[in-house]
């Protein structure tokens, strides 16, 4: 995909990325994601959202340009990954939370040898990372350059009557915001979980 195509609100580009596949290189092989859920966060104005407060060195990243990789360190012991919108100097970004392996099965299922049935093997954000082989190294790659270890291509439309949304997962802030966006009937799609005081703002 494209910058420019990209450089959109987040809520946009939710909805845009469905269907859509994020491919790593990483290691020693190729794996694949169909996206089949994904969460938006602005900046300034969504008090969910890592930018919320202001630029940071930590979430520098999500304040563009469009079309990079924001991955940050969770909970003491888990990555995430999102996907920069918007144009340079105007922070929002797209969760990544689950998809469907559609290469790279094999290494995937070495990367989490745990996950229940084929559906469950990129179910949820942490777990989606980890099985591209995402940390915080590859925290501002370029998804759009060809080169690129982790790219994001570009793939077939969901019809609007598959897309289901919803609130966010376990945020602190914003919990009944519906900018979650899944496809109805996917087995990837997590589960969702109320967020509250008790848990921290997990999500970019």
């Amino acid at each position: 995909m494209t910058r420019d195509e990209l450089a959109v609100d987040p809520v946009d580009l939710a909805r845009r990325l469905l269907g859509c596949a994020l491919e790593s290189r990483l290691g020693d092989g190729v794996v694949r994601v169909r996206l089949a859920e994904v969460e938006a966060y602005r900046g300034l104005d969504d008090p969910a959202s890592h930018c919320y407060r202001g630029r940071t060195p930590r979430n520098d990243v999500m304040w563009g340009p469009a079309g990079h990789l924001y991955v940050y360190f969770v909970y003491g012991m888990h990555f995430c990954a999102n996907v920069v919108g918007l144009t340079d100097g105007q922070p929002g970004a797209v969760l990544v939370r689950a998809g469907e392996v559609v290469e790279g099965q094999d290494l995937a299922r070495r990367r989490r040898p745990t996950a229940r049935g084929n559906g469950a093997v990129a179910k949820g954000p942490a777990v989606l990372t980890s099985v591209l082989g995402l940390d915080r190294e590859h925290n501002g790659v370029d998804l759009t350059d060809p080169e690129s270890p982790v790219v994001l291509l570009a793939g077939e439309p969901v019809p609007a009557e598959s897309v289901r949304t919803g609130p966010r997962v376990g945020v602190a802030a914003a919990m009944d915001v519906p900018w979650r966006f899944w496809i109805d009937g996917s087995p990837a799609v997590s589960t969702y979980r109320r967020g509250g005081r008790v848990r921290a703002r997990a999500n970019g």
